[in-house]
């Protein structure tokens, strides 16, 4: 199959689908992963079985550690063929309690020569409610692929009965307090916000419970205040006992074509600053907190260096939009033939 090859995905496939508006594409992927039976019977294409690639993620046994980011399927409508892809879980979302409709359009734009995107979406979402149903009705199709439920607000409370309502059917939560894109939310970027959300979310969940974290870039000129918020946030996620931290979210830009005159970066460009931000992150936390290392991953080559850094799984989205669903297929089978290069049994941590 065309879509199933990553060459020819980019060959024949993308150029078609690049020529729609990027919501619009986004719309016909989402149409194509309604007959989840059509995945499933092309799943041994798609998947890689080896027990090299087995990682433990907060307690959850992943078959491997390339994960889907959150904001691919946010309505958690398209997980039984996402499910189907070979990812060694699926994060969906960012789910509100509420429906949204998120900001204006112009609201996603391409970077083509960078594989990049910029969104500036701002949490379109059907709310909590539609999110559980799918969820419910999703559990039996899964196959035992872990799902992580993605989940925002701009007041605890809200973040809580998200937390609440959807918890029971998946593995994980995490917790969104850094889009770019979103009023509101970066409340959640002061320390003592962020320990009374935790604290909260402590007494009620039965789960592990992932932070994805806001992202910063050290300059000279821009200096290290950024860098040091993230990582008083980190701190704060360690001594609340939190299991993960994804870093990290997009990158805040500037583009006048966007309706609101901002977004959030992700693809390529965003690789190195996300693989240093794992690195300072691992410095600090050690092993009392996995990391899912977020931003610009498309090979295996990538990914591993993402592990070696720190990382315990990796997350993709851009990369999927850019290459396809054979992408996971590609990511896993080029790290196995980095980890033989390098003489690494397995990736163990």
């Amino acid at each position: 199959m065309l879509i199933i090859n990553p060459d020819t995905y980019r060959t024949f496939i993308k150029p078609l689908l690049f020529r729609l508006p990027p919501e619009t594409a986004q719309s016909v992927a989402h149409l194509a992963l309604k007959n989840h039976n059509v995945w499933r019977a092309a799943s041994p294409l798609l998947r890689v079985d080896n027990s090299r690639l087995e990682v433990n993620l907060a307690g959850i046994r992943l078959s491997n550690p390339v994960g889907l980011a959150a904001g691919y399927d946010k309505d958690c409508e398209s997980l039984p063929a996402l499910a189907s892809m070979g990812f060694g879980y699926l994060t969906c979302g960012t789910v509100t309690e509420m429906p949204r409709a998120g900001n204006p359009s112009p609201r996603v734009i391409r970077y083509d020569s960078d594989e990049a995107l910029v969104n500036s979406l701002g949490f379109p979402s059907k709310g909590v409610e539609h999110a559980a149903q799918k969820l419910r009705q999703a559990q039996p199709l899964l196959n035992g692929a872990p799902v992580v439920a993605s989940v925002s607000g701009v007041a605890t409370d809200e973040i809580l009965r998200c937390h609440q309502r959807l918890e029971p059917f998946v593995s994980a939560v995490e917790v969104n307090i850094s889009s770019p894109n979103t009023l509101g939310l970066r409340i959640f970027q002061q320390p003592e916000t962020l320990r009374q959300l935790l604290c909260a979310l402590n007494e009620q969940r039965s789960k592990p419970l992932f932070i994805k974290l806001p992202p910063y870039l050290e300059t000279p000129t821009l200096g290290s205040e950024q860098k040091d918020m993230v990582l008083s946030l980190v701190d704060v996620c360690v001594e609340q006992g939190i299991e993960a931290v994804t870093a990290s979210n997009t990158w805040p830009v500037r583009d006048s074509r966007l309706a609101v005159g901002t977004g959030g970066l992700s693809g390529r460009p965003v690789f190195d600053d996300m693989l240093q931000m794992v690195l300072d992150i691992k410095a600090q936390v050690g092993s009392r907190m996995a990391i899912n290392a977020c931003g610009g991953i498309f090979s295996g080559e990538e990914a591993l260096a993402a592990i070696q850094a720190g990382a315990t799984t990796v997350q993709i989205l851009t990369g999927l939009i850019y290459r396809g669903p054979g992408i996971v297929r590609r990511i896993n089978e080029q790290m196995i033939t980095h980890m033989d290069a390098e003489r690494m049994p397995a990736l163990t941590f």
